[in-house]
């Protein structure tokens, strides 16, 4: 069976996306084939697409002609849309029943302020729905050949954000005491001070960490070093936003996994 015909079994399946309706949807960490049927179909489908810096211009590519493209980017450090104003203009475009697809990369309801837009479209008595991506660290670990879990190594991962200034940040020594891999979305700027929390909280200078930049895109690079070293060697190696950290033991499997896989291709 094509690709096509198969795409057209499961269509069917799929919501009609309703005029003043807003969808909030994930686009995954990058790559295209991360997309999922349904935001495929909102692409095509949408009106009005607002969409995110992480979201790729390839992917925009597959909206129909005419589509109004609002772009609503945040980057750390950076001038980025207000929150508010974002909010304001879903809203806006809805009430000029408008089809409108926010595009966010990653998951909406992780990291990602969709909690935030979906409140205030109900306050607005906006009908919304949420469309799952897959998660940019999940997708980022799996890209980078490390596994988010592995029995023997881990029960559990923490998703963290290392935004979050001095005043308002996480308690970095209760995670490191959990023992278990932490993934910190939005934390290159601050990764020296989060990877010296880690340790005067008990992590082990030498435990393995690592930095996924563009994760499952044609510019992903990864840098696997330890916790004391990380955040020299990423900024003697010029990795840059966006990027994931990653610290724990998972992040030893990458080099016997890639050497595996090698080993098989030469075979």
């Amino acid at each position: 069976m094509s690709l096509e015909n198969a795409i057209a079994r499961l269509a069917p399946a799929m919501p009609a996306f309703e005029p003043g309706h807003v969808w909030l949807a994930g686009a995954g960490p990058g790559n295209v084939g991360s997309l999922t049927l349904d935001v495929v179909a909102a692409i095509a489908d949408a009106d009005a697409i607002v969409y995110d810096a992480l979201v790729e211009s390839s992917i925009l590519d597959a909206a129909r002609h005419g589509v109004e493209l609002h772009f609503a980017g945040k980057r750390g450090g950076q001038a980025s849309t207000a929150q508010d104003d974002i909010t304001a203009l879903l809203i806006s475009l809805a009430r000029k029943k408008r089809r409108v697809l926010r595009l966010k990369g990653g998951d909406p309801y992780v990291f990602g302020r969709g909690g935030e837009e979906a409140l205030a479209l109900a306050q607005a008595g906006i009908p919304f729905r949420i469309l799952p991506g897959v998660t940019s660290a999940f997708g980022a670990l799996a890209s980078a050949g490390i596994p988010a879990t592995m029995r023997g190594l881990n029960k559990a991962i923490i998703l963290a954000t290392g935004h979050a200034g001095t005043e308002d940040d996480l308690d970095w020594a209760a995670l490191a005491r959990t023992g278990q891999p932490i993934v910190v979305y939005m934390g290159l700027r601050n990764l020296a001070r989060i990877t010296a929390a880690l340790v005067s909280g008990g992590l082990r200078p030498s435990t393995p960490a690592a930095v996924i930049m563009a994760a499952t895109t044609s510019q992903e690079r990864v840098l696997v070093s330890t916790l004391e070293a990380i955040a020299d060697e990423a900024t003697a190696q010029d990795f840059a936003s966006p990027a994931l950290i990653v610290v724990g033991e998972i992040v030893s499997m990458r080099a016997e996994l890639i050497a595996l896989e090698r080993l098989m291709r030469s075979a």
